[in-house]
């Protein structure tokens, strides 16, 4: 498989292999962005190792420096397998 992007979110040496640990992201009952979205929306990101998983899950649950003050991101994180 070519990577013409560096931006692309599967790095090329990790690429075919299988991948068992996820995580779902999903949005409480009570955001208002679900009315543009949907109650069923859902985004899931699969990872080869746990390692790699939790790693991305803390990124992920970290509050990066784009928001205001005032913001507070309203996304449910949870660890999944399959």
């Amino acid at each position: 498989m070519d990577f013409h992007h560096s931006h692309n979110l599967v790095e090329p040496h990790k690429a075919g292999a299988e991948r068992h640990y996820g995580i779902r992201v999903t949005l409480p009952d009570t955001d208002t962005l679900r009315d543009v979205l949907g109650d069923d929306w859902e985004r899931l990101h699969w990872f080869p190792t746990e390692s790699d998983r939790d790693a991305a899950y803390n990124k992920m649950a970290t509050r990066h420096g784009y928001y205001r003050d005032s913001d507070t991101p309203t996304q449910v994180l949870e660890k999944i397998n399959r």
